[in-house]
């Protein structure tokens, strides 16, 4: 494929792999609207947003390097938002003494940068796993 085509067609799946990824965390919340918030200046949750976009990324770009076909960069790009998903559960199940989405809409700086670090460490680890 033509490398200018090809950009242009990872950077749109890119674009709607993140955007599906943003909605679906946008409804896992159920104590806030992680857009409203961010338009309200609230920092940790827009930490915890970055972290995301930049975990679906490093997944898709693990995904990108590592195949020559768009439907398998699509498929784990699918996958990278599912997991991202379940390592933030897993976040929250482990922090028992607070709710992380509590902290998090409490504008908890301290919460958004773990929950950052949690979502861009685990995308390194899922994006190396990708053969």
């Amino acid at each position: 494929m033509e490398p200018f085509i090809s950009t242009l067609i990872y950077f749109v799946v890119a674009i709607i792999i993140v955007v599906i990824g943003l909605i679906i965390f946008e409804n896992m919340t159920r104590k806030y609207k992680d857009m409203e918030e961010v338009k309200n200046g609230n920092h940790a949750v827009a930490l915890s947003i970055v972290g995301k976009i930049i975990g679906i990324c490093i997944i898709l770009s693990f995904a990108i390097y590592n195949s020559n076909v768009i439907y398998e960069t699509i498929i784990w790009g699918a996958v990278g938002v599912a997991l991202q998903m379940i390592a933030y559960w897993i976040f929250d199940l482990l922090t028992r003494n607070f709710s992380v989405e509590e902290q998090l809409k409490n504008n908890n700086i301290a919460v958004g940068i773990i929950s950052m670090g949690v979502s861009i460490g685990l995308a390194l680890v899922i994006g190396a796993s990708i053969t």
